[in-house]
């Protein structure tokens, strides 16, 4: 079987008496492709003239369902990006002079704004989340479709346990959804 970095560092971890080696690997993995990917799409987003932060703005611009498609206000925004308002109105300073959203007056509410993804906003995020895609695919492309699946549904009871942990922790019901944050994707 091959080794790979995370085997070599377990190696090391002798006389811990309680650690399991085969948690430990999983974790250490886990935090290990996490951060490969994430600097993988920091490069993606450069090439495309983005930051990882505004990317998210437009994504969730992109993703938005109200009265007019991929429109959204500031305050929804921050909350779903869990922002200040002055951040947010800061990243929003920047892609729209950047030509990527657009402010405009908000039809039901006349000291209200919405926000809208403009064709380039569109455009942009769409590339570079096709490109991101097309490397992600590369790299998953070491296992096998039915390889795939199975590491998503064993991935999958690993995240329903972390759900389940931070809902009692919360002190929720067992049954009571968490809310869904916009950063579980990222």
């Amino acid at each position: 079987m091959d080794r790979d970095r995370i085997d070599v560092f377990l190696a090391h971890l002798e006389g811990i008496p309680d650690l399991d080696y085969e948690v430990e690997g999983i974790v250490d993995r886990i935090t290990s492709l996490q951060r490969k990917f994430r600097r993988e799409l920091e490069q993606t987003l450069a090439e495309h003239g983005l930051t990882w932060a505004e990317w998210k703005v437009l994504g969730s611009l992109w993703h938005a369902h109200h009265d007019v498609p991929h429109c959204s206000s500031p305050g929804e925004l921050a909350a779903e990006l869990e922002l200040s308002s002055g951040a947010m109105t800061s990243r929003l300073d920047k892609l729209e002079r950047a030509g990527l959203v657009r402010r405009r007056p908000d039809p039901e509410d006349r000291r209200g704004v919405k926000v809208e993804l403009t064709e380039a906003g569109s455009r942009a995020w769409l590339e570079s989340t096709n490109a991101q895609a097309i490397k992600e695919a590369r790299v998953a492309r070491a296992l096998s479709k039915p390889e795939q699946v199975r590491l998503n549904a064993l991935l999958r009871k690993l995240m329903l346990e972390f759900e389940e942990s931070e809902r009692l922790r919360e002190g929720a019901a067992p049954d009571e959804p968490l809310g869904i944050r916009a950063d579980a994707a990222a």
